[in-house]
């Protein structure tokens, strides 16, 4: 009986593989994820449990199929792919800096990487630890085996002297 039925599988799907491929290839938009997609429609359908007989192989076959996009168009998290005219994307705002941006930005890097090296070796120490390394008060004075108050001493006269140097342009 299980053979039978894998036998009518077989048949049916050796006479609609190339309509399941068309099918997938429609719904996926993506010719080498449908190829997959139709031999792993086979595979669920060659290894379903149950014994009874199907009464329409060839829309089984299909229902696999669409049960398999559903379950890809869950897994990539149903996201939205629009296709638009060349016009229309060439109008939306690039979201990368202009170069007068990154000129600007290296500018200002430059700037906060002179008045760093304007401070002690401790205090700048601290700042990188802090700003760069995302380290807490905590792991730099323990870091460093100094006090969280020394920590936050440090780290208010960095900020002091950057706002001072860093701020003079804008007055």
């Amino acid at each position: 009986m299980v053979d039978d039925r894998r036998q009518s599988l077989l048949q049916s799907f050796a006479e609609h593989r190339d309509a399941l491929l068309r099918f997938l290839a429609r719904k996926l938009d993506d010719r080498s994820l449908a190829e997959d997609f139709t031999q792993e429609t086979w595979l669920r359908a060659a290894t379903s449990p149950g014994g009874a007989a199907i009464g329409n192989p060839r829309s089984y076959l299909f229902r696999i199929a669409s049960n398999l996009v559903l379950d890809h168009q869950r897994r990539v998290g149903q996201r939205v792919e629009l296709k638009v005219a060349e016009e229309t994307a060439a109008a939306v705002a690039d979201a990368r800096p202009t170069p007068e941006n990154v000129v600007l930005y290296r500018s200002e890097f430059a700037r906060l990487v002179c008045i760093l090296d304007g401070l002690s070796p401790r205090c700048r120490e601290v700042f990188v630890l802090c700003r760069f390394e995302e380290l807490s008060h905590a792991e730099i004075a323990s870091r460093l085996g100094i006090s969280r108050n020394t920590v936050v001493s440090h780290m208010v006269n960095a900020l002091a002297a950057i706002e001072r140097e860093m701020g003079s342009d804008e007055e």
